[in-house]
């Protein structure tokens, strides 16, 4: 196999043309454009190597011929034999190299292609392996005492699932067959099987409803089997759904291709193309159906990473690769002429000139994609989950009487509406029974919305203001990138409980990159978490002793060794576990606890001490108040009580009771003295410490307030100890906590109720961007903080938010009693648009003007500049932002890929782009064609606003645009708002001069489209 062909099968392999029968992502992009990737590896490519060596040599050998042709008349002139010359045996030996080297040479510049390029490929990524040499690796080093460095550093991980979605395969006659990925999950806000095994299955005839926005329903048989109109493509449609406990895909995919080659469609026109042999040697009678339906069903191992700049990196190496293993000094030292030496330049010049050339194509398909994993997301789904006392009294009646509504209260609460109920009277009944708005028409949510920000503005700050929680079904790295300008340095507590990589099927991970793969999901994910947190803020990390080490170096090089405050121990088991039953004995310790690391934003950040429950200390027996009259009180309670009386009269009497502390060592010169002071008298002394804090001394010594260490649980008042850093006292979370079962671990609500309130106080915001059954968002509601939680897993609609309406509607388990909480709640749920959907809209628009163009500039174009060209108005085409409630994208409706048409809220998605703390918004999308928003901008202050106005062009046009402004005062001489976006053409006066004074008064009007253009593409490498 020659250098050449092994090099072309490589390149083919990289830039992903390998696998024509992938339809979806990348691989469709890619494929539409095959024929000239083929062309330029196949053409293009051998022959700028050729050209290279043969014009140099037949250059070359022109010029020797002629100098050889002169150096022998000179000898003979002179009387020499020719070839005994010295001049005539140097020329006859460059003419023989050249003649030899041209085809070594070019065998020498593809095997140096091959093994640079495939020595940093692995299975779709390339790996930072920077080479010093040989097999020795040099990392990057700024002379810091300690660093942490992985192998995928440098690249974003992307993974989010190992199943292909769609597959295309061409027959012999040109006829295509297309495996398609339906959606199985018909009822997936109430499914009850996400915890099963799910395989891919031949679909089944069935029928299935589709609920327009106004809550329209239509029919749709879906077949299993069809073929297109002009008779070219035959579709297979597959589920992935849950099978029984025992099934294998392999039976599962042997059925589907009996029920296939039965099908009467098949039988009549295709059965004949879809048995052809395609054998193996170990299944020599498999069928070409077979072939193709066995890879479709297999894992996806590769495509886990996306390089930050793979341009450079690729470029760096490829000039240390030609420095260490091409261009070698003992060959110029041992060069019996100087024309080798010529000619080694000449070949790394060509090597270099070639590979920089496929470099620039890889960085060019390298750089698309991350443009593509940075672009923020649009917002695709939003709704709310609202407890009746917030429902506008005038919108009861059509709350309560919708039947979907009604069953979920009945499945959920237990709760049946009577017919003979008035719906106030209802309402006041069960004031925290959760309204889901998903449930309803969108024209209903958006009045509903209206309405409800309406009465928010006019008693509390506005909409956001009024919002308990955000929680967003998205890869938490898109979710985070778009939170960035709306909640930049306003959380105030983040807890995380990210998946541990056991290696049992938690984490997907590249193989034999299992722990920087996880590394680089943690990293880039804590960078974008780390600029929305407070600068009075911390940051806890519960995980296992498999990571510890690792997470702690890497949070290390993100917050500081300085903001390191703690690593906590978790005792989560007893030593009479089942743990301890299943240890395998003398090689290793069971585990009984977890690690809780602890970080801050700023090393000046203090939390709040927290006490667990303990025995009495009866060193608290000192009564010490300050009566009217200004004396003191001081009463030793031992010579009033037993001990038991007096634990009973203290515990319920904390206020004025003391220990007095002796050992005050530590204690700073000024107090020591008024200690020293106090020893000779019975006056208690008063003196307040640098926080102002009220301290008394009494007999040398400090008093110890007993306040302070009452632990309240359940109502009931204990002595509480000093919190330490090993938390014993947490215990497990039981199996109804919560309301509901999650077999992935539920954390204890007691956990999250002693972090959060550590760092946070009332309405302050908590986040967790791995929120797996919800337990933090639900302890911060039941707290009154702020929360926002983020979750991709499919478990997001029947677990999470199953458990979020439970907690607003007021459930008793965890936490609840403790500190009696009664419920009560409003919610906002997004979902975003993922990485995949992005791939999966994009079109290549081919642009034909270039077949005419010289064939340098074309392969200048394909090199550079192809995949950002002709995919613009696939990204983000703001035409359509004439109608904008109308824009929609094919958007994923399940966890294996199979997606369909989805309107695209854009008015959410430009609310977060710019930032904007929405205070009040007035939609009328479905009535009068448009939406207003109102609120604040990141740069704004005090009594500044912004308005947001969004049209449907169609609806209102110029003359009912300025009707609109004109209504809301809207003029450069309104002071009414600072900024005021608005989509579509317009002809509003921005400027005009004062009736008043005569100056030149201005109104700051934005186009949105540009705007929102430049924001969506605006990240910068995390």
């Amino acid at each position: 196999m020659s250098q050449q062909f092994e090099l072309i099968q490589k390149l083919y392999e990289i830039f992903q043309i390998d696998r024509p029968d992938l339809d979806f992502g990348i691989y469709r992009i890619l494929n539409s454009r095959s024929r000239e990737i083929e062309t330029y590896l196949n053409h293009t490519l051998p022959d700028a190597i050729k050209a290279a060596f043969s014009q140099r040599s037949a250059t070359s050998l022109e010029q020797w011929r002629h100098e050889l042709a002169d150096a022998k008349k000179s000898a003979e002139a002179l009387g020499v034999a020719p070839e005994s010359t010295a001049k005539v045996q140097e020329l006859n030996a460059k003419i023989q190299n050249a003649v030899r080297g041209s085809a070594a040479d070019e065998a020498a510049v593809y095997n140096h292609l091959l093994t640079f390029f495939s020595r940093y490929y692995d299975s779709g990524d390339f790996i930072s392996q920077r080479r010093y040499k040989g097999d020795t690796y040099a990392i990057p080093y700024n002379g810091e005492e300690v660093m942490l460095y992985w192998a995928n550093k440098d690249q974003y991980y992307t993974k989010s699932g190992e199943n292909f979605s769609n597959y295309r395969f061409t027959l012999a006659d040109g006829r295509q067959v297309f495996f398609r990925l339906i959606d199985a999950d018909t009822a997936k806000d109430n499914r009850k099987d996400n915890e099963g095994k799910r395989f891919f299955v031949l679909a089944e005839q069935h029928d299935i409803e589709h609920e327009d926005e106004s809550g329209n329903i239509t029919t749709e048989t879906v077949f299993p089997i069809q073929e297109t109109d002009d008779g070219q493509t035959l579709e297979i449609r597959f589920e992935y759904k849950v099978a029984a406990n025992n099934s294998k895909q392999a039976d599962l995919t042997a059925q589907a291709i009996a029920a296939i080659l039965n099908h009467t469609l098949v039988q009549e026109r295709w059965g004949a193309a879809l048995s052809e042999r395609a054998p193996t040697e170990k299944s020599p009678n498999r069928t070409l159906l077979e072939k193709h339906l066995s890879d479709y069903t297999q894992k996806n191992s590769a495509d886990y990473f996306i390089h930050k700049d793979l341009g450079g990196f690729l470029n760096q190496e490829l000039d240390f690769y030609i420095k260490n293993e091409v261009m070698k000094l003992n060959d110029i030292q041992d060069a019996e002429n100087f024309s080798q030496i010529e000619s080694s330049l000449h070949l790394i010049q060509t090597l270099r000139t070639i590979a920089k050339n496929i470099i620039a194509f890889l960085a060019q398909l390298e750089n698309f994609q991350k443009k593509l994993w940075l672009k923020k997301k649009f917002v695709t789904g939003i709704h709310y989950l609202i407890t009746l006392d917030y429902i506008p009294e005038d919108l009861l009646a059509d709350v309560l009487h919708n039947s979907k509504q009604q069953a979920q209260w009945q499945d959920l609460f237990s709760v049946q509406m009577p017919a003979d109920i008035d719906g106030v009277q209802f309402a006041q009944i069960y004031p925290h029974l959760v309204v889901d708005t998903s449930l309803y028409p969108a024209e209903f949510q958006a009045r509903l919305l209206s309405e409800l920000s309406e009465s928010t503005h006019n008693s509390s700050d506005g909409l956001d203001a009024a919002t308990d929680g955000l929680l967003i079904h998205s890869d938490n790295f898109q979710a985070l990138n778009l939170l960035q300008e709306r909640y930049r340095e306003q959380v105030k507590c983040i807890y995380i409980d990210p998946p541990y990589n056991t290696g049992n099927g938690d984490f997907f991970y590249k193989d034999r990159y299992r722990h920087s793969s996880w590394l680089s999901l943690m990293y880039d994910r804590i960078l974008l978490a780390y600029p929305l947190m407070n600068n009075n803020s911390a940051l806890f990390c519960q995980i296992s002793d498999i990571e510890n080490t690792n997470l702690h170096k890497m949070m290390v090089s993100v917050f500081g060794e300085d903001n390191h405050r703690e690593t906590i121990s978790v005792i989560t088991s007893s030593k009479s576990g089942v743990n301890a039953i299943n240890v395998k004995r003398g090689e290793r310790l069971f585990k009984i606890k977890e690690y809780l690391q602890f970080y801050s934003k700023n090393p000046t950040f203090r939390f709040y001490p927290f006490y667990t429950p303990d025995n009495y200390n009866m060193n608290y027996k000192w009564e010490i108040y300050q009566k009217e009259d200004g004396s003191w009180m001081i009463s030793d309670l031992k010579s009033q009580y037993d001990d038991k009386s007096l634990v009973e009269y203290a515990l319920k009497n904390p206020k004025h009771i003391y220990s007095i502390e002796k050992n005050n060592n530590k204690a700073g010169e000024a107090v020591k003295a008024i200690i020293q002071k106090s020893k000779g008298t019975n006056d208690v002394e008063v003196f307040f410490d640098q926080y102002g804090v009220q301290k008394l001394i009494y007999q040398g010594g400090v008093c110890v307030p007993l306040a302070e260490r009452i632990v309240q649980e359940n109502g009931k008042n204990s002595f509480g100890l000093l919190g330490s850093d090993v938390w014993d006292d947490i215990g497990q979370a039981s199996k109804s906590e919560g309301g509901i079962s999650f077999d992935n671990g539920k954390k204890p609500e007691k956990l999250l109720k002693r972090i959060i309130e550590m760092t946070t106080q009332k309405n302050d915001l908590v986040m967790d961007y791995f929120t797996g059954s919800g337990t933090t968002a639900c302890v911060a509601q039941k707290l009154g903080r702020k929360w926002i939680g983020i979750e991709q897993g499919n478990y997001f609609s029947d677990v999470l938010i199953t458990r979020i309406k439970k907690t607003i509607f007021g459930e008793k388990s965890g936490i609840s009693k403790s500190i009696d909480y009664q419920g009560s709640g409003l919610v906002k749920v997004l979902s975003l648009e993922s990485y995949e959907d992005t791939l999966n809209n994009l079109q290549l628009q081919r642009r034909d003007l270039l077949d005419n163009l010289p064939a340098a500039v074309q392969n200048d174009y394909l090199l550079h500049y192809l995949l950002d060209t002709e995919s613009r108005d696939s990204l983000l085409n703001t035409d359509d932002f004439r109608r904008p409630f109308n824009y929609q994208m094919n958007i994923a409706t399940s966890s294996a890929g199979a997606f369909s048409p989805q309107t695209i809220d854009l008015v959410e998605t430009f609310n977060y782009l710019i930032g904007l703390k929405v205070s009040l918004i007035n939609d009328q999308r479905y009535t009068r064609g448009f939406v207003m928003v109102e609120g604040q901008l990141p740069n704004q202050q005090n009594d500044e606003k912004t308005l947001v106005l969004w049209r449907d062009c169609e609806k209102i046009d110029y003359e009912a645009l300025q009707k609109v402004m004109d209504s809301l005062s809207i003029h450069p001489g309104s002071r009414a708002y600072d900024v005021v976006y608005i989509n579509g053409d317009h002809n509003i006066a921005t400027a005009w001069q004062s009736e008043e004074d005569g100056n030149l008064q201005t109104l700051k009007l934005r186009p949105i489209e540009p705007e929102f253009l430049r924001l969506m593409f605006a990240a910068e490498t995390v």
